[in-house]
């Protein structure tokens, strides 16, 4: 993310919905979801609050997902980040409030379902 805007947390203070990474920090996440995303996203979904992904589950597809959602949690706190599994899917949901959804949905714009 380019630009910083602040949104309501819930401890009522600001906080700023920006990317913490360094320029090769953001460059390598983003690389990491593109890989993940060409070989088990089936479906994305923009929400009013955020973004939900929808991975096949397959050798390390969860494992993979919960370690580009513990960097994000880390880079990212204004967003509230779920991974949960069943009914043959892996499933991420990311939620934010203010200007975070509208942030989410260009972060995760590029990732597009395998096979389209």
């Amino acid at each position: 993310m380019t630009r910083e805007q602040a949104i309501t947390g819930q401890n009522g203070g600001a906080v700023p919905v920006a990317c913490a990474l360094t320029r090769a920090g953001l460059a390598e996440q983003s690389a990491r979801w593109q890989r993940l995303a060409a070989r088990a996203l089936t479906g994305r979904a923009d929400t009013p609050d955020g973004v939900r992904l929808v991975f096949q589950p397959g050798p390390g597809v969860e494992a993979d997902l919960r370690e580009l959602v513990a960097t994000e949690q880390v880079c990212c706190p204004w967003a509230e980040w779920t991974v949960a599994t069943g009914n043959q899917q892996v499933v991420l949901s990311v939620r934010a409030t203010g200007a975070g959804p509208d942030a989410l949905h260009h972060m995760f714009a590029g990732l597009q379902p395998t096979g389209t």
